[in-house]
């Protein structure tokens, strides 16, 4: 390992963007825009862009034919206000969400780390997580 990497010089480094395969890419763009109270999604080329506030993108597309969508995890870290307009919507839609991604904790938000967790899944089956603390920073 480089003495560079150890020193920490990695930190300019930062995501920029990831493409999310859809059946539908103006209702999956929606779904998560209208849940999360984000601007409406933008036209970038072929695909369908959702802008997160630190800059980062979700470029919605849709795979060519029938092709198989394979299912990602997708993880948002919100404040606390957030969480609790996003869960809002979430149970005022009726959506089934869980506090663990095993789906063995229906209908309830973890409070991993001294915070607040929930999973649930879009239109495609892409399993969302918001989380008002990131992993590993106690609590």
């Amino acid at each position: 390992m480089e003495a560079s990497y150890l020193r920490g010089s990695f930190v300019t480094i930062s995501f920029n963007h990831t493409i999310v395969a859809a059946r539908d890419k103006q209702r999956s763009a929606t779904f998560l825009t209208t849940l999360f109270g984000l601007p409406d999604p933008v036209p970038a080329g072929h695909f369908l862009s959702v802008t997160l506030a630190n800059g980062v993108t979700l470029d919605y597309a849709q795979p060519p034919g029938d092709a198989d969508i394979a299912r990602q995890h997708y993880a948002f870290l919100v404040s606390e206000d957030d969480f609790d307009a996003i869960y809002g919507r979430i149970r005022a839609k009726g959506r089934d969400h869980w506090a663990d991604p095993r789906q063995s904790r229906p209908g309830e938000f973890n409070t991993n780390d001294g915070g607040r967790g929930v999973y649930f899944l879009d239109p495609d089956g892409h399993y969302l997580e918001i989380l008002t603390r990131p992993y590993g920073s106690g609590g």
